[in-house]
């Protein structure tokens, strides 16, 4: 395109053609002109039609021109638009998501289809309104798609799956994914030689040929063949909302259709439930966009819509000699435009993430997984000598059982270290905790890509923070006996073990700090204490009194595993050999008593020797956790470069942990540390499985909005310096807003 005069519109203002394709803004004046529009073609059926476009348009003296030009894909369309090859094509919601987001392409001229949805329809999961499917249990059951790659059958389905966590996939090999998921599928286009379950629902032409083939013979193929799969012996059949209705109830008169009622068959819904057919604007996975016409970001749309919409007036007629929305005459379907159109209309939001909306996004986002696009190997960063240990076993079975990316260790002195190691890209990966987390989200960038699990058959994503105190009648001190009591912490800033608990107990008053001096505060309330990480030189040594290191005088007060008494169990490890409070999670106790632990500090521990001190000054035994805590919080995340692909790695732990997650593999367990004399090595020994991140995909997002709003909103109170102890101050401050136990 040739401008002239720029132009911005706006809805309300009327356009006049004049001479020399020129358009006017009769408001203002302003004149904007250009020599033509280079519409790009992605056939030799579709160049024919365009042609004949050509000569309808000027025909009737439509302003600006337009010319044809040869791409050959949709894909290869995108690009040369994007280098002023073209000017404009029409594509799918799928290809506007990568011309979007690879071209910074728009769309600026939406179809309409007569479905009394506007420019858009919906996918949909249909199922026999008999069975007890739902979103959450698809699972093993037999799947019937439109096609590989089509918005409704495939992309916007598997990728909501894929996103949710409820399917992975490694090294984006989604067919292989979804051949794992369901237990057999017609999914026209699929390779069958690569993946024979994704087509062995398929009928073919009915003759023995073309099955699973995308040419238009396999009876199973588009929405009324899905839903015939279905119909015929499928479990689901991703559809549009229209597509049951259309095949039933007397609407096909196919032998297969006739006695079809729509009343025999429901929606899932993506929250976990089900409607009937008729809910489908409630219940469905996305909002599929219609197709749009795109162009460059610089490129005024409202000049193709003139253009366009003087052609749909003239040519959008039974009696015309050429039409728009029709491509009968060309031996094809949906050339230029779907043939399904019934008019053109002008998108003023030209985004194309407003034009996909978020249902859709997410899909796309789901199976937007480049194999060449993915790092050689997950480069795993450890902080001690005894996880980089495990880590290299892990490595070892992960490559035993060719699971890929394959997995590197990286050694670091602490989750700092990881994390400025990560922001660099000199590493890909770390487990936090919740103040870890924080820290990762803030200061480095980094975001969740898995999270820990601690309850079988449950993917919960938090664990609560409890004080624990050995069980002793004849000293049974409460929250508000704590004063001169020795204490042991999990670490320095680490949620459970600090941040929590200091932060509940200096709202409650029962810690006093002057100003922001919370670290002194502590060791002035607690007679000694062992708080790895508090060996620094602003902070009393009473902080460390307690720490022993790692037996051999070196680590002392370390933030690693180089201190005995640092993490969950080192924290009650403490409480055993030292101390009289310890503050861990809920399942700590558990972790390393009653046999569940064969270190010799442990392996004669019973549970039932403990107990929890509770917010409101009670004592509660340690089973009763839910009830006596100091606060809900987020379980561990391993948190990654916002440019590494979650899924790949989430599909790379969920493929690791069927070999590797239970206590049943002699050769390496993901989550036990036992063989490396050390407890929760790069994974939390009680964690039950890794579960997807689902939609909290930011550091915000997963610790939770009053978490960080009350960590960003509150200022110290202290007039000097913003320094590390006014930082943890604003982190203690973040108890104002967590949910107490009463």
């Amino acid at each position: 395109m040739n401008f002239g005069v720029r132009w911005t519109p706006d809805a309300d203002r009327e356009l006049i053609h004049t001479h020399n394709g020129c358009i006017l803004a009769n408001q203002q004046g302003s004149v904007f002109c250009l020599n033509g529009i280079r519409w790009c073609t992605i056939s030799v059926e579709e160049k024919k039609k365009c042609d004949d476009m050509i000569v309808a348009l000027n025909q009737a003296q439509i302003t600006p021109s337009l010319s044809c030009v040869e791409g050959n894909s949709s894909l290869i369309c995108a690009r040369m638009v994007n280098d002023n090859l073209a000017d404009a094509v029409a594509l799918d919601g799928s290809l506007i998501y990568e011309a979007g987001k690879k071209y910074k392409l728009k769309p600026v001229v939406g179809e309409v289809y007569d479905q009394g949805v506007g420019t858009s329809y919906y996918a949909v999961a249909v199922v026999w309104k008999n069975s007890n499917i739902t979103i959450n249990s698809l699972k093993g059951t037999k799947s019937c798609h439109t096609g590989l790659q089509k918005s409704s059958g495939w992309n916007v389905p598997i990728g909501f799956l894929i996103d949710s966590g409820r399917m992975s996939a490694m090294v984006c090999d989604i067919p292989k994914g979804v051949s794992s998921f369901f237990s057999k599928s017609c999914v026209p286009g699929a390779d069958k030689s690569l993946y024979p379950s994704l087509c062995e629902l398929c009928k073919g032409d009915g003759s023995g040929q073309n099955v699973c083939v995308a040419n238009g013979q396999e009876m199973y193929q588009d929405y009324d063949g899905a839903f015939r799969c279905l119909v015929e012996g499928g479990d689901v059949a991703f559809v549009k909302h229209s597509t049951v209705p259309d095949n039933s109830d007397g609407m096909n008169s196919a032998a297969w259709a006739k006695e079809v009622l729509s009343s025999d068959y429901q929606l899932l819904c993506r929250d976990g439930s089900r409607a009937d057919i008729t809910g489908w604007r409630q219940c469905n996975l996305a909002r599929v966009p219609a197709r749009a016409v795109v162009v460059r970001p610089d490129v005024d749309g409202s000049l193709i819509y003139k253009a366009l919409d003087e052609g749909q007036q003239k040519y959008n007629d039974l009696s015309s000699s050429f039409k728009m929305f029709d491509s009968s005459a060309y031996s094809g379907k949906n050339l230029l435009f779907r043939d399904a159109t019934t008019e053109l209309r002008l998108i003023y939001n030209q985004t194309y993430q407003a034009w996909l909306g978020d249902d859709f996004l997410q899909s796309m986002t789901g199976i937007d997984c480049d194999p060449n696009e993915l790092p050689k190997s997950f480069r795993w960063c450890s902080i001690s000598t005894e996880e980089v240990w495990k880590c290299g076993a892990m490595a070892v079975a992960f490559n035993e059982k060719t699971l890929n990316p394959p997995i590197q260790c990286i050694s670091a002195e602490n989750h700092e270290e990881c994390m400025k190691m990560i922001q660099d890209k000199q590493a890909d990966a770390v487990t936090l905790d919740g103040g870890d987390i924080f820290t990762a989200g803030k200061t480095y960038g980094l975001v969740p890509a898995a999270a820990e699990s601690y309850y079988e058959n449950k993917s919960s994503d938090n664990y609560y923070a409890v004080a624990v105190v050995r069980k002793n009648p004849l000293d049974a001190f409460t929250i508000n006996e704590l004063k001169g009591r020795k204490s042991c912490h999990t670490g320095y800033m680490r949620t459970a073990g600090w941040n929590i608990p200091i932060g509940v107990l200096t709202r409650k008053g029962v810690i006093r700090p002057d100003g922001c001096n919370i670290a002194n505060a502590v060791s002035d309330f607690f007679s000694a204490s062992c708080v790895p990480g508090a060996n620094q030189k602003e902070f009393s040594a009473k902080l460390c009194q307690l720490c022993k290191g790692d037996g051999s005088g070196n680590g002392k007060c370390e933030n690693s595993n180089k201190e005995e008494y640092y993490d969950y169990s080192g924290a009650f490890r403490c409480l055993v050999e030292a101390g009289e409070v310890a503050f861990v999670k809920h399942s700590t106790v558990f972790d390393n008593s009653d046999g569940n632990s064969q270190e010799a500090w442990a392996k004669n521990l019973k549970s039932s020797d403990f107990q929890l001190l509770c917010p409101n000054g009670a004592r509660a035994e340690v089973t009763q956790y839910e009830d006596c805590n100091w606060a809900q919080v987020p379980a561990h995340a391993v948190m990654v470069h916002p440019d590494t692909n979650i899924h790949a790695l989430f599909g790379l732990l969920d493929m690791a942990q069927t070999y590797y997650g239970g206590d049943n593999n002699s050769e390496f367990n993901m989550f036990d540390s036992s063989a490396y004399s050390k407890k929760d090595l790069i994974f939390k020994d009680s964690t039950y499985k890794i579960v997807p991140v689902k939609e909290k995909k930011t550091y915000e997002q997963w610790l939770g909005r009053n978490y960080i709003e009350s960590l960003e909103g509150l200022q110290c109170s202290s007039s000097s310096a913003i320094t590390p102890v006014n930082t943890l101050f604003l982190l203690i401050s973040t108890i104002l807003l967590i949910k107490f136990c009463a």
